[in-house]
């Protein structure tokens, strides 16, 4: 296995992985109920930001890219889902 090889491993194991950081912060914030420790504007900008971003993903030769991004797209629109479901439901 050369550099460029472990490196794409590396990159492409990363990208799998960093999304589902997001699974604790879900399992927190419905374990407590509340998601009034997490910004509107913060979640909002980055559900935002990561839904820009997917086209060029899609398009994208970049096959670590493409899995981060909609890994990241799929986990974090559930940060997204529940923080806004405990903000409305007070």
């Amino acid at each position: 296995m050369g550099n460029q090889d472990a490196i794409d491993l590396l990159g492409m194991t990363a990208s799998i992985i960093l999304p589902f950081f997001n699974v604790p912060l879900i399992i927190r914030m419905i374990q407590r109920k509340s998601s009034s420790d997490i910004s509107l504007v913060w979640t909002w900008g980055v559900f935002v930001c990561l839904w820009g971003i997917q086209p060029a993903a899609w398009r994208s030769a970049d096959l670590i890219f493409k899995i981060f991004n909609t890994t990241n797209v799929v986990l974090y629109s559930g940060v997204t889902f529940v923080v806004v479901y405990y903000r409305w439901r007070k």
